[in-house]
């Protein structure tokens, strides 16, 4: 699950960084690096479908952060003990 967990969050920050070079210099890098040959469309369309289901994991990873209770700042709030 770790394994899982990194690898999505190493293709959410791609992603980012890509989308980050496109709002500002309207410079797609992975069409860079991949070209637009047929073959490099189809690994293209490859990386923003692993991207995009990276996202999707990121969702269950965001409401698992918002289940643990381990954010929780009281002054006075002791870990498992109801106040």
């Amino acid at each position: 699950m770790r394994a899982l967990t990194i690898t999505a969050l190493v293709l959410m920050v791609i992603g980012a960084i890509n989308w980050g070079l496109i709002g500002f210099f309207s410079f797609n890098l992975v069409t860079a690096i991949f070209g637009t040959s047929t073959a490099g469309v189809v690994v293209s369309r490859i990386i923003y479908a692993l991207v995009g289901l990276a996202g999707i994991y990121g969702i269950s990873m965001l409401l698992r952060l918002s289940e643990s209770r381990d954010d929780i700042c009281v002054p006075g709030h002791v870990r498992g003990l109801a106040a």
